[in-house]
């Protein structure tokens, strides 16, 4: 098995990576697919319009989540590593008032967003929680192509064909990464460790060997130092706003005030033991509110988690002792190793398995390497993973309105300590332990299948249902 650490961190655009992201990348494909000629419905004229439905998660929750959104500028060519976040708002209101999108190389086209996107609220697609089919039409109003999608977390988009073609399973993946030249392909944990302890290598040091197959050290490098800078950019915007959050919660920025309370409280007498929670919170939350705001953020390993890793990194670089920019290349390829981990053989879906799968994903993500960084073994490494995973067993994906604001923005602040708290005690002990972490992700994937819907990433029960009424 191998997924590419630019496959779980990937700069996109907020509030969310499945449910924004995802559906953008869909119709971007979409567009692809009629450029390049694909076969078009039998008796079908000349290309005049497009169209699109949303089913399950997608549906119950992306007014919310800035589906519309995200398909319309989707549809006008538009991709979320690309896209101005400051600009989307205009662009989608033009496109709205126009009823007109113009591809290149393709338009101009009929897309009306309030009769052609539909959010379908009764059918459920087979394949995933969050589904979408994508619909070209001629001129005449008959179909043209039609292609069915589902956004199954962190950005990853597959097709309906795509998808059936996975349940051939984890061995029929782990067999192709290994004949595709990766010299450490470890599909599960116990693998990793294996391969770690023949070789000798780190954690890092193999998922280094591994990215360098595709691409030299140096440019793999750079990549990693590009990440760590668009996270780091997204946590300084996030220190800096001020004001409201978008949606109709009237929820407000708090990372500024605290951050300016913090630095005000730096070397005096004033500040508390448990201080370091405030810092790793402020740096969480300062990334969740510039994605709950639609700002460019990095999945990690998806938008509604992506303040966790990012959090522990600067904590990493601003407060421990003897950090390196090396450590910190280090602790992302560590971190990337263990989200492919989860994702390969559980989730990290929220409309999936909930949030479990996502914030709880991301601090086992960032608990391994932060104790990668701190100069962890590998089984010390593993164990930090497994006891931040193991403590968010369960947890739904409850947003409320829909939005990434309540609980996401605080969940991410104690997610992040979660991490920290995990790599300190897995550093204090050998490495030895009860639970390994492949058990406790497959013990999260069936906590996920037996969860209700209303809890997975709907808005239709939990938090997203009982508000305070005073």
């Amino acid at each position: 098995m191998f997924l590419s650490i630019f496959d779980i961190f990937k700069v996109g655009i907020g509030p969310s990576s499945s449910h924004t992201m995802g559906p953008m990348t869909a119709a971007a494909r979409f567009l692809d697919d009629l450029r390049s000629g694909r076969e078009k419905e039998p008796g079908a004229g000349e290309l005049g319009g497009l169209g699109c439905s949303l089913h399950g998660s997608l549906a119950f929750t992306g007014k919310g989540h800035a589906t519309d959104r995200a398909v319309i500028l989707g549809f006008a060519g538009f991709e979320p590593a690309t896209l101005d976040p400051d600009r989307a708002e205009q662009l989608e209101a033009e496109i709205r008032a126009s009823g007109i999108v113009n591809p290149e190389g393709l338009g101009p086209l009929k897309f009306a967003p309030d009769s052609d996107l539909v959010f379908d609220y009764d059918v459920t697609l087979p394949g995933h929680a969050n589904g979408m089919v994508l619909r070209a039409f001629d001129t005449q109003g008959n179909l043209y192509l039609e292609e069915t999608y589902y956004s199954i977390g962190g950005g990853f988009v597959v097709t309906e064909k795509e998808l059936n073609a996975a349940g051939d399973g984890p061995d029929a993946l782990h067999a192709e990464a290994q004949s595709a030249g990766f010299p450490h392909p470890f599909g599960s944990a116990a693998e990793m460790l294996k391969m770690g302890e023949s070789s000798g290598k780190t954690i890092a040091q193999m998922k280094w060997e591994n990215e360098s197959a595709l691409s030299s050290r140096a440019e793999v490098r750079n990549r990693v130092d590009a990440i760590w800078t668009a996270m780091n950019d997204c946590i300084d915007r996030g220190l800096r706003m001020e004001g409201e959050l978008p949606g109709g919660l009237a929820v407000k920025r708090r990372a500024k005030h605290i951050f300016d309370q913090l630095k005000a409280e730096a070397g005096t007498n004033q500040a508390q033991p448990h201080v370091a929670n405030d810092w790793l919170s402020v740096y969480a939350m300062a990334v969740n509110e510039e994605n709950a705001a639609g700002g460019r953020v990095v999945t990690s390993p998806t938008n509604g988690a992506a303040g966790v890793v990012p959090a522990v990194l600067r904590y990493y670089r601003d407060h421990c002792i003897g950090a390196t920019e090396d450590g910190l290349r280090d602790f992302m390829m560590t971190s990337a190793a263990i989200g492919g981990l989860i994702k390969h053989n559980a989730s990290i879906s929220g409309a999936e398995v909930g949030c479990q799968g996502e914030v709880g994903s991301a601090s086992a993500m960032a608990a391994a390497g932060l104790c990668a960084a701190l100069g962890g073994t590998n089984a010390q490494i593993e164990n930090a993973a497994e006891i931040a995973l193991e403590h968010h067993m369960g947890m739904t994906c409850d947003p409320v309105a829909g939005l990434v604001q309540v609980p996401c923005i605080e969940r991410n602040g104690l997610g992040a300590i979660k991490a920290v708290s995990a790599a300190s005690l897995a550093l204090r002990g050998d490495g030895t332990h009860y639970m390994p972490l492949d058990n406790c992700i497959e013990a999260m994937r069936q906590t996920g299948i037996d969860m209700n819907t209303k809890y997975k990433e709907t808005s239709m029960g939990g938090l997203a249902v009982n508000l305070p009424q005073c």
